[in-house]
């Protein structure tokens, strides 16, 4: 059979679009429906593990496409058939279990004196979401468990009153090096630095598809310095004078906004790209903690805040980015409920 009989097959349903690359034995799929489905995504993948001449395999339920790695042998159009034949299977099962559940449905709501019907696309997308859903909430939950130890944190050093003696432990590590590195490292923290790259990264071709995120992320990161200006004007706290500062800083102390609005929009970002690239989670978790706790220590270095001051501002800002990941996901559920 040759290249034409394959592409009129694929042209028929349109489910399976290749995304050709440059590379032999490797390539990547659009595939239509994957997407915001992890019941399809876990099903193409083991499927299509299942087969021989593929040797790798991951579908992405963020952008619908996968990255599929085979046997060179093999052409792009014969590894879309056989995504397309998964697919196939796929929808038939799908189709016999909603006849079954609509039966099991239609005979309830008969003995209850009110007949309705199921159809295809009110069963599966909530199922896929609701795991979703619950997903988050079990990742949320040692965020919540983080804020707490922070705000305990935050009323010890205050408490004991360790503060001053912690700032003058650090000034023991000064260097002329240090001074340039932590002076770098808190310009990547500088609100209004975050804030412009955060609305120059919402209004980007990057983002173009993914407007939710986009406007979620504006939305976190002006709030986060909306609220840690609020908060400065409500505590009024003097900054420390233990030493000359190096750098220019404003009036107030507390909380960090460095600590704050770092943890909000570099956390956002982060939890997006672990959400689409779930197969780096850790590392991209990591990295964004280790970016995010530089960038508090660098303040503590340069001896412009406190300790309980960058303690204070992660906690608060780990509240404000739980309320913007749980309304990303909010508007999620209401998008698919809206297709429906």
């Amino acid at each position: 059979m040759g290249t034409a009989y394959f592409d009129e097959l694929l042209n028929k349903n349109h489910w399976v679009q290749a995304i050709h690359t440059a590379v032999k034995g490797r390539a990547r799929y659009k595939v239509n429906g994957l997407y915001h489905s992890e019941a399809l995504k876990r099903y193409l993948e083991s499927r299509l593990l299942e087969q021989k001449i593929i040797l790798q395999a991951s579908a992405n339920s963020y952008t619908g496409n996968v990255l599929v790695i085979f046997t060179p042998d093999k052409s792009l159009n014969a590894i879309a058939l056989l995504i397309q034949d998964i697919l196939l299977n796929y929808r038939q099962k799908s189709s016999k279990s909603l006849a079954s559940a609509a039966v099991t449905k239609e005979n309830t709501a008969f003995v209850g004196g009110n007949n309705r019907n199921i159809s295809d696309s009110a069963i599966l997308p909530q199922i896929s979401m609701q795991r979703q859903l619950n997903q988050t909430g079990s990742q949320l939950i040692p965020v919540l468990g983080a804020v707490g130890a922070l705000v305990c944190a935050t009323g010890l050093l205050y408490a004991y009153n360790l503060d001053e003696a912690i700032l003058l432990l650090i000034q023991k590590l000064h260097t002329p090096l240090r001074d340039r590195i932590m002076i770098s490292i808190t310009f990547l923290g500088d609100p209004v630095v975050m804030l412009l790259s955060s609305l120059g990264l919402a209004i980007s071709p990057l983002y173009y598809n993914r407007r939710r995120e986009a406007t979620i992320l504006g939305i976190a990161g002006v709030g986060a310095i909306l609220l840690n200006c609020l908060m400065k004007l409500l505590f009024g706290r003097a900054r420390p004078a233990l030493w000359k500062h190096i750098i220019n800083v404003g009036q107030h102390s507390f909380p960090s906004g460095h600590a704050m609005v770092s943890i909000v929009i570099y956390g956002f970002i982060g939890y997006i790209l672990a959400k689409q690239l779930p197969q780096w989670r850790f590392w991209i978790y990591a990295l964004t903690v280790v970016l995010i706790a530089a960038i508090g220590f660098s303040r503590l270095y340069l001896g412009v805040h406190w300790l309980t001051d960058v303690t204070a501002g992660y906690a608060a800002g780990l509240l404000w980015l739980i309320f913007c990941i749980l309304s990303l996901e909010a508007t999620r559920k209401q998008l698919s409920e809206n297709i429906q």
